[in-house]
């Protein structure tokens, strides 16, 4: 796959598995990608979360997008990147209704938008389960 084709992947199959660590036990959930682009992968997330903790202690990330049926991952190593923009998050509350009420309660400050950035990505297959890594600039 190319860079494109897999950052069409990742938007195509938005549930992922994110991993962190905490301290040295690693962490793994499920998370909903915003979008991927030419920039990286967006995210959103709150800072009372135990992932927000883990990410601001050590940014370094490795998250995996599946289609079972076509027997096909896509596992991305790389490190995050926090950033404000209002607009941004506002973009997300449309797309996340249910964050409505927490965000009319507690404001915007808590809401915490990053990107994974600088990253590699490794694409399996059933067909070259056995053969060697070849990895993707994302």
């Amino acid at each position: 796959m190319t860079k494109e084709e897999i950052l069409k992947f990742c938007n195509d199959h938005p549930a992922s598995f994110f991993a962190t660590l905490e301290g040295d036990q690693p962490r793994v959930r499920g998370m909903a990608l915003v979008r991927a682009d030419e920039k990286g992968l967006l995210y959103q997330t709150a800072d009372a979360k135990d992932v927000w903790k883990q990410l601001v202690r050590n940014p370094k990330v490795e998250v995996s997008f599946n289609d079972l049926e076509a027997g096909i991952q896509v596992r991305i190593t790389g490190t995050i990147e926090v950033f404000e923009d209002q607009a941004l998050k506002e973009e997300i509350l449309t797309m996340r209704p249910f964050l409505k009420p927490f965000v009319d309660t507690q404001g915007w400050g808590p809401i915490k938008v990053f990107r994974i950035t600088k990253g590699t990505a490794y694409v399996w297959t059933r067909k070259k389960n056995f053969a060697p890594k070849e990895f993707i600039e994302i």
